[in-house]
This record gives C-alpha cells, sequence and structure tokens, in this order.
C-alpha cells in the first residue's frame, strides 16, 4: 500500500503511516499537475485546497481507495462521484473548529473596540483615547449561520460574552435544544435581529455570493459580517458598497474571492484596494484554522480517521 501526502502536515501523520507500514511519499510542493502525472500509483492520497478532485482526475487515480481532506473545505472536490465510485472521503473539520472560533471572536473584538486601529497610531506616537471608544459585544445580537463545527463553536463563544445568539441552518431542525442560550430561528428572522452575522458554511453552487447585495438590504442597519468559511460565499463589490454606504456597519474577513494577490485583474484590485482602505473592516490571509495547535490535532484526527478506513476496508489490524 502507498500513500501520498501532497501539503504541509505536522510529523505526526507522517509517523502514523511509518508505525503502519505504510510507505508515504510527502510532497508539499508537488504541483497539481505533477500530482495528475503519478496519482495513479497510490491507494491513499491527503491533500488539501491545492489539489481539486474533478471527475477526469478520479477516473485517473485509479488505485485510490482513500482520500483524505485537511481541514474542512469540500470546494473542488466531486464528492457525490467519489461516492459512486466507492472512494472513501474524510476531512478533519472537528480539528480546527476552536481555531476558527477563537479567530473570528477576536476579529470582532478588534473592530469593536477599534484595535486594529488604535494599534497603528499608538505605534505612530499618536495618543487618541476617545476617537477610538469602543463598544461592549455584551450587548449585541450575534447571528450564526451554519450550525457545524465552527459554527456550534464560535455559537459556544458568543453565548457566553453575549446576550442572545440565534442561529440558522438550512439542513438542521431542533439543534440547538442542548444550549439553552442559543435560538433556533429562520434565515429572515436572523437576519432582522442579528448586529453580527457569522458565515460557517461550505462554498456550494448553491452557497456561492449567498451574501449579496439583497442579502444585505434584508438584515438590520449598520449589521457586521464575519466571513471565516470560504471567501466566494459573499459578493465583495456588494458588500463594499453596503460598507461605503452605510448599511454594513463593519467587517471581519478571513477569506477573499481571490487569495492569489498577483493574480487579480484590474477591475477586481481596485475593489479590493477600496475594501482595504476602510477603517470599519478587520482582514487576515485565510489563517483563521491554521494555528500551531490545529496543526497539530489535524494530523491528528486524519491518522485516527484513516486508521479506523483501514480496519473496514482491507482488516489492516490483522496484516501488521
Amino acid at each position: 500500500m502507498k500513500a501520498i501526502v501532497t501539503d504541509h502536515v505536522h510529523p505526526f501523520l507522517l509517523d502514523y503511516f511509518k508505525h503502519k507500514s505504510i510507505a508515504c511519499d510527502y510532497l508539499p510542493n508537488i504541483t497539481p499537475e505533477s500530482f495528475e502525472a503519478c496519482c495513479d500509483q497510490y491507494q491513499i492520497v491527503i491533500v488539501n485546497s491545492k489539489i481539486k478532485w474533478p471527475r477526469s482526475l478520479i477516473d485517473k487515480a485509479e488505485k485510490v481507495q482513500i482520500i483524505g481532506r485537511l481541514g474542512s473545505g469540500m470546494d473542488g472536490i466531486d464528492t457525490q462521484y467519489l461516492s459512486k465510485k466507492q472512494v472513501q472521503f474524510v476531512r478533519t473539520p472537528e480539528a480546527n473548529a476552536n481555531a476558527v472560533a477563537e479567530h473570528a471572536l477576536g476579529m470582532i473584538l478588534s473592530l469593536k473596540n477599534n484595535l486594529h486601529r488604535a494599534d497603528s497610531e499608538v505605534r505612530d506616537y499618536k495618543w487618541n483615547r476617545e476617537k477610538f471608544r469602543g463598544k461592549e459585544i455584551s450587548n449585541l445580537t450575534f447571528g450564526v449561520i451554519g450550525f457545524g463545527n465552527t459554527g456550534r463553536r464560535f455559537a459556544q463563544k458568543m453565548s457566553c460574552l453575549s446576550q442572545k445568539v440565534i442561529s440558522y441552518d438550512k439542513y438542521k431542525v431542533q439543534y440547538c435544544k442542548e444550549f439553552h442560550n442559543i435560538e433556533e430561528v429562520s434565515l429572515k428572522h436572523l437576519q432582522t435581529n442579528a448586529d453580527v452575522i457569522s458565515l460557517h458554511i461550505p462554498l456550494t453552487e448553491e452557497t456561492h455570493h449567498i451574501v449579496d447585495a439583497d442579502f444585505l438590504k434584508k438584515c438590520r442597519p449598520g449589521v457586521v459580517i464575519i466571513n471565516t468559511s470560504r471567501g466566494a460565499i459573499v459578493n465583495t463589490e456588494d458588500l463594499l458598497d453596503g460598507l461605503i454606504h452605510g448599511q454594513i456597519g463593519g467587517a471581519c474577513l478571513d477569506v477573499f474571492e481571490n487569495e492569489k494577490p498577483h493574480t487579480i485583474e484590474k477591475s477586481t484590485d481596485q475593489v479590493y484596494r477600496k475594501l482595504y482602505q476602510l477603517p470599519n473592516v478587520v482582514l487576515s490571509p485565510h489563517i483563521a484554522g491554521w494555528t500551531h495547535d490545529s496543526f497539530f490535532k489535524i494530523s491528528k484526527v486524519m491518522s485516527e480517521k484513516i486508521d479506523k478506513l483501514l480496519d473496514e476496508i482491507f482488516d489492516y489490524s490483522s496484516t501488521v
């Protein structure tokens, strides 16, 4: 049996393969083109967002039995076709859920207390206390869209700090029963009542640009949008327009529609430049789930899931 890891991982996962006597090629710098050329050699493939899995690649990787996705993303992976081909697909959303939730919390605290702005002025020997008077989040209503691993973690944290947390998940019902201080509501109710809306949903055809001008018009005036999921869930131009005209009170963005600055076209570049100049936005380069802690946990959880599949598919425990 042979495995390949196509992105940077904590050594824990590599040690796991060694312990299982599974030959593993660790090629974190491999290009998608190079991977496609050798993908038919492996039974186990560990990937991140760099490697996409359309039908053509799935067909070409004839030996693959298990595909492991580091982290929570599923965009670019034809999971239905994988299921049809009886290829096992696993990911590790629980491993970095807390990291994402803490990052989102940090962003909203920074925004509401003007920390990102005050920091730069203090470094420039400016002392403007009144200018940066903040707003406490305990009096705000937080709306969470998507109640999976990260949405649940963020809601739990905010329920400890905020007077009210409301949640909407299109594909779940009665999921807040165990949380006495988190209320399950409709999307309309959430848009109308939330002071802050945090997005915790995967990128699919259905969710692409789900937060657009129409969505934002239905929200409470001055709402803050937090996006730590996928950039294309939010229409950047519509968000920028809402920020400029005051419909949107602020934005905390860890993800963007284009995360490769050198490939941004001129028209799109102008949108981002305007966005980056606004004082009521907090930005980070897709690092919410990428802490030192989650780096380890992702490898550990992945090894546990691979181990379970090896026993189920190959009864591997009896052969090593």
